[in-house]
């Protein structure tokens, strides 16, 4: 996960989302997300 930039990061987690992919794989995003203390609505989604 540390190789990911916050941005791509942020694309996967609202990608992982929108294709409804594994609840566990989008709460690992979260956890990193939160543990990097990115706030997800402040990227604009580019994908």
């Amino acid at each position: 996960m540390e190789l990911l930039s916050d941005e791509m990061l942020v694309d996967t987690y609202y990608a992982a989302i929108q294709f409804e992919l594994e609840p566990e794989f989008i709460r690992m995003l979260a956890i990193e997300l939160k543990r990097r203390r990115v706030n997800p609505e402040a990227y604009q989604i580019t994908a």
